[in-house]
């Protein structure tokens, strides 16, 4: 059984990424952990002693986290009846991204869903602070969802990748989960403006293609293009149902997520797009701290 992290602050964008989870995962088994998260917009002194559980003043954010769980709760008993899916209800005092965290740690969570912040006046927004920092700080896989997109059957998953690291089979598993479930192909994407690989690459093309032999998997490369375009204009020419990436130090998609105006470099998602961590990366950190 599956375990997937639903954050919610109970827009219709957060509510659009827990109906395309439900969507995505119907024919599996799963356990829906659906959060909401609040703190106070200051704190009052009996905060300090442990957040609203010690407090004796009825507080407003416990109030709407209570109500807003039920009505979610309410709502996706009444749209999706599946049998394959059980769900939990959590609200807690605490930032987003230390309680994903400390949901993710206690409760052994496989997949966290989330929704992009989406359109803000004139600009392309690629994503939320909050998304972000999930993303940044995240040890599982995530799975963000544009805003407003819609469920639609996934045939082809595209995988870009420089072939400049070496990735284990452990890190590569709940991508080979997701694209067995859903009967798909992967397009593995490189762009160089190289005329050949290293000897670096070349191996961990080969170990990459050993590692996903169990799917049906195509090779393609562009040249002279930059990434972000090049990658953007692949998923607008092709029926390209996921965007799959690996999130490692100094890659694409790090440095897509420390810029301030993502809009600047003329990139943005229209699908939705699951980020992977990168495992051994994450011991070496933990090794040194």
């Amino acid at each position: 059984m599956k375990k997937i992290l639903l954050p919610t602050d109970f827009s219709g964008n957060a509510w659009n990424a827990i109906t395309y989870a439900l969507e995505f995962f119907k024919d599996e088994t799963c356990l829906f952990y659906i959060l909401h998260t609040y703190t106070p917009a200051f704190y009052r002194a009996d905060y300090a002693m442990g957040g609203p559980a010690f407090s004796a003043i009825p507080d407003a954010g416990v109030e709407r986290a209570q109500a807003g769980l039920e009505n979610t709760s309410i709502n996706i008993e009444q749209k999706f009846k599946n049998p394959n899916h059980q769900f939990k209800t959590l609200s807690a005092f605490n930032t987003l991204t230390d309680e994903i965290r400390d949901v993710t740690n206690r409760e052994n969570i496989d997949l966290v869903v989330m929704g992009t912040q989406g359109a803000t006046g004139a600009k392309e927004i690629f994503l939320g602070t909050h998304t972000v920092h999930a993303i940044r700080k995240s040890k599982i896989p995530v799975l963000v969802v544009p805003s407003g997109y819609v469920f639609k059957t996934i045939k082809d998953v595209l995988f870009p990748s420089d072939y400049k690291t070496s990735l284990n089979k452990k890190e590569l598993q709940f991508l080979i989960e997701v694209v067995q479930l859903h009967n798909a192909k992967v397009k593995i994407l490189n762009v160089n403006d190289k005329e050949d690989f290293t000897e670096d690459q070349k191996t961990n093309k080969k170990l990459l293609t050993e590692h996903l032999k169990s799917l049906d998997c195509s090779f393609e490369q562009i040249k002279d293009k930059l990434m972000p375009d090049a990658v953007h204009e692949y998923i607008a020419h092709h029926n390209i149902g996921l965007l799959a990436m690996m999130n490692r130090k100094h890659s694409f998609l790090e440095r897509l997520l420390v810029k301030q105006n993502v809009d600047a470099i003329g990139y943005h998602t229209t699908i939705p797009f699951l980020v992977i961590p990168h495992i051994s990366e994450q011991a070496t950190k933990e090794s040194k701290a």
